[in-house]
């Protein structure tokens, strides 16, 4: 099992940032990649961003591109993801999510084990 904390939600303007934080607790943190989802009310759970297990590799979603940036720090067992230049659009609930798969993917059926969520709000 491995248990995920997020954190670092807030509300905010737009144009502004933001970054959360994913603790993980439990089994070795480097065996997993790392992603990031996100859902707003009445969508579908959507992916945002993925790193690999050493940090080497990120794949983004394309609204996240230049935008936002996913990094991992395995000595503390914890997943960022720096959010910039926010839009009303980001407005939704974020997970972090660990994935035992190697390959990177965008699919939510290639996560393992999921945080509870942090709410992330940005005011027009």
């Amino acid at each position: 099992q491995v248990q995920l904390v997020e954190s670092g939600g807030g509300l905010v303007q737009a144009g502004g940032s933001l970054r959360l934080s994913c603790a993980a607790s439990g089994r070795t943190f480097s065996n997993y990649a790392m992603g990031w989802f996100r859902q707003a009310p009445g969508k579908e759970r959507e992916f945002v961003a993925r790193i690999s297990r050493s940090g080497g590799a990120t794949l983004y979603a394309d609204s996240a591109k230049g935008r936002f940036t996913i990094t991992r720090d395995n000595a503390k067992n914890t997943v960022y993801l720096q959010m910039n230049s926010l839009k009303p659009e980001d407005t939704a609930v974020y997970y972090c999510a660990a994935s035992l798969t190697t390959v990177q993917t965008k699919a939510r059926g290639a996560y393992d084990y999921w945080g509870q969520g942090t709410q992330v709000t940005v005011s027009s």
